[in-house]
């Protein structure tokens, strides 16, 4: 099913719906949630989404899960997805996150080949099959670094989504510290709480979503890594490296794979 929205077949009796949609570079799709389970997988282009828990960067080739009933918006940056829609009680991964998902080439082909089925598809024949298949290979895709939590707390989340805004692996936990009137022991412990990440960690996460960004968009390693504070070009690829597994020209504006 390509372009059709979701509302004119949610209600149909199969655990799994999948539907293809195009999206124009800029279009954003304000806080919104489904009764089913999301895996939205994006073909091309660039999708940033972000729930109450957090921000993602999902570059070309990989994919979000989306909980069912997730608040949850998405900017599509020239994005052509093919999402499956399942009923929560078939939902094949059991957290209450978001998550970012290697797709690998199994799944990348199972995706394209769920896009042609009928809303009404044969349980006991071949798409039926296929869907469980596909349900499988959710199961067991593998999770990558490319989240960023964002707080509860009102003042420490307006400084994080500052941060994301502009981030710089040079910003230090004093200046924080100071923003927020605590001490460098107290906050280093509060944004450890309040974020499940220590300061350092969380600030190469957002570091690293930039990174995907713009290196995605087409910039050179070398302005991205500057842009971003590192000393060189090397330091910032070792921080990809050992992130993502891949040395970040291997993600350029052509959007290869994550491993």
């Amino acid at each position: 099913m390509l372009n059709i929205p979701l509302h004119s077949v949610d209600a149909v009796a199969r655990d799994v719906l999948a539907i293809g949609t195009d999206y124009t570079p800029g279009t954003l799709l304000p806080t919104h949630s489904h009764r089913r389970a999301q895996f939205l997988y994006g073909m091309s282009g660039l999708m940033e989404v972000e729930t109450d828990d957090g921000a993602w960067t999902i570059p070309p080739y990989s994919g979000v899960w989306i909980p069912a009933s997730k608040p949850h918006s998405v900017r599509m940056q020239g994005v052509s997805t093919r999402s499956l829609y399942i009923e929560p009680a078939a939902a094949p991964r059991p957290g209450v996150h978001c998550e970012a998902l290697v797709v690998t080439p199994l799944l990348h082909q199972l995706l394209l080949s769920c896009a042609d089925l009928p809303a009404l598809y044969d349980e006991a024949g071949r798409d039926g099959a296929l869907v469980t298949l596909v349900l499988h290979e959710l199961a067991s895709a593998r999770s990558v670094p490319l989240f960023a939590p964002i707080p509860r707390d009102e003042k420490l989340a307006a400084l994080c989504k500052q941060f994301l805004a502009q981030p710089s692996i040079r910003a230090t936990p004093q200046d924080w510290a100071q923003a927020l009137n605590k001490s460098l022991r107290t906050f280093s412990r509060f944004f450890q709480q309040h974020t499940g990440m220590a300061f350092g960690a969380w600030r190469q996460q957002a570091c690293l979503l930039a990174a995907v960004s713009r290196l995605s968009a087409g910039a050179s390693v070398t302005q991205v890594a500057l842009d971003l504070g590192y000393d060189s070009p090397s330091a910032f690829s070792t921080m990809f490296r050992k992130a993502l597994g891949r040395v970040p020209s291997e993600l350029g504006s052509k959007g290869m794979a994550l491993p």
